[in-house]
């Protein structure tokens, strides 16, 4: 196993990270969505027996309390488990019996935004003199009653909603439903910052913070300026603007500094940042977040490699500038894959997914794999009156919808690919069962064998 971890190193130096989409990952109670006990009962296919994978650490994306309008992503409890995956008891065991195999525990953390659905906001929504008012964004309506600004959502339209009962409009930089926290009001990140006790104290080893570079807006609210590089046929409507003002604003260093102190306080934890930078490879952006915020306990993501044509070259020259630029104590976290993005083998082929494989493990820092790329997963064509990605919905035919990368893990060639007893969530991939199964399993097999002779 290719790692640092020696008495001179952490964990996370060297650590194979491997994400879990807990809906897809293994269904134990027949519901079609995959469980925390679903996960507890695969781990030793991660790490603690011979055939391991030989994972060091999980990364589970939400679980939380919500309504699953954005799938977990719209939390209405910060620190409990949503019933549909378990309940505090599995997951404290979920966590027992991860350590017990040498896999460290990550979890999805959403500071940015919660449900609609919270109190705070049920609170905050309820009157302009409501203590928590100030906890969410509100503002005033421009004349005519329009939006307070040109500021987009991620999913599409307008990222303000109009809200009649108090004649103001609230930011949402995702959904409608998963309205934008105040980070400027020192009280919600206190309550954020105590939710992330919450989980350091039962054990998680770190998190990953969704969309970090949200935390902070221009106070002033300035209108985003257009992007003239856009595409309104093809192009993902929410590049119309150069998002300069709706993001990255001047507290952002503060705020993320004071999330880097929490995690330090505990011993051996770490925490990864969603950072995309504006400009695609904008090298200086990652090193600047290396800069601000407390290298020893976070690091952000790099995406580039994502975005990046199958050429030798190309990976070698981002590559190349971008370990140029590090410290010796800045982590890379290296992600080519995950459940936001298209598949790696849909986007470059099964031998050249085969080939990023020993790419990823052999580079420097903590390579982070997706659940089901082992397998060489693809992306599942999913049927219009099947989708449930709301981007999908809300912009359709732009093929940004995330349903394809997100369908049940392959287990075995039995009904549901083994993942559930019923009907999964999502369709299970076609080429799996419908074609040439035994030639299917035998190259599942062979990409599965081969990430294991390099871990």
């Amino acid at each position: 196993m290719i790692t640092l971890m020696t008495n001179k190193y952490p964990w996370f130096f060297g650590a194979v990270v491997y994400e879990i989409y807990p809906r897809s990952f293994y269904d134990t109670d027949g519901d079609g969505v995959g469980d925390l006990e679903g996960i507890i009962e695969k781990l030793d296919y991660l790490n603690g027996k011979p055939n391991s994978l030989g994972v060091n650490a999980i990364w589970l994306s939400p679980f939380y309390r919500s309504p699953m309008v954005d799938f977990g992503y719209d939390i209405s409890n910060y620190t409990n488990v949503d019933p549909l995956f378990g309940d505090l008891k599995v997951f404290k065991l979920l966590t027992k019996e991860a350590h017990k195999r040498n896999i460290k525990v990550m979890i999805d953390f959403v500071p940015n935004h919660t449900s609609d659905k919270h109190p705070w906001f049920l609170e905050s929504k309820s009157s302009k003199q409501n203590p928590k008012r100030d906890w969410y964004v509100w503002q005033d309506a421009k004349s005519g009653n329009s939006p307070p600004n040109n500021w987009l959502s991620v999913f599409g339209g307008s990222a303000w909603e109009y809200s009649i009962k108090t004649n103001q409009y609230y930011l949402h930089s995702f959904l409608k439903q998963q309205p934008d926290l105040n980070w400027d009001n020192p009280e919600v990140r206190h309550a954020i910052q105590n939710a992330m006790k919450f989980w350091l104290e039962l054990g998680v080893d770190g998190f990953r913070i969704d969309s970090a570079y949200y935390l902070s807006k221009d106070p002033t609210y300035q209108n985003d300026p257009i992007n003239h590089e856009y595409d309104p046929v093809s192009g993902d409507p929410y590049t119309a603007l150069k998002h300069i003002n709706s993001k990255h604003g001047p507290n952002l260093t503060k705020y993320l500094r004071e999330l880097t102190s929490l995690v330090k306080s505990y011993k051996d934890r770490f925490m990864i940042l969603e950072a995309h930078p504006e400009k695609t490879f904008d090298v200086s952006a990652y090193v600047q977040l290396y800069n601000d915020i407390d290298a020893t306990v976070c690091a952000p993501f790099n995406f580039e490699e994502i975005s990046l044509p199958w050429d030798a070259s190309a990976y070698k020259t981002c590559i190349d500038q971008f370990q140029a630029r590090l410290k010796s104590i800045d982590l890379p976290v290296y992600n080519f894959g995950n459940h936001d993005r298209s598949r790696l083998v849909t986007r470059i082929g099964k031998q050249a997914a085969r080939t990023t494989a020993m790419l990823q493990i052999t580079l420097p820092g903590m390579p982070v794999m997706y659940y089901g790329d082992e397998l060489g997963m693809r992306d599942v064509k999913i049927p219009r009156s099947l989708v449930k990605d709301p981007f999908e919905k809300n912009v359709p035919d732009r093929k940004l919808g995330r349903d394809p990368e997100r369908t049940p893990m392959q287990w075995s060639s039995s009904i549901n690919a083994g993942f559930s007893t019923t009907t999964p969530w999502l369709p299970v991939s076609g080429d799996f069962h419908i074609q040439n199964v035994n030639k299917q399993l035998k190259d599942h097999k062979s990409f599965l064998n081969l990430y294991r002779s390099l871990l």
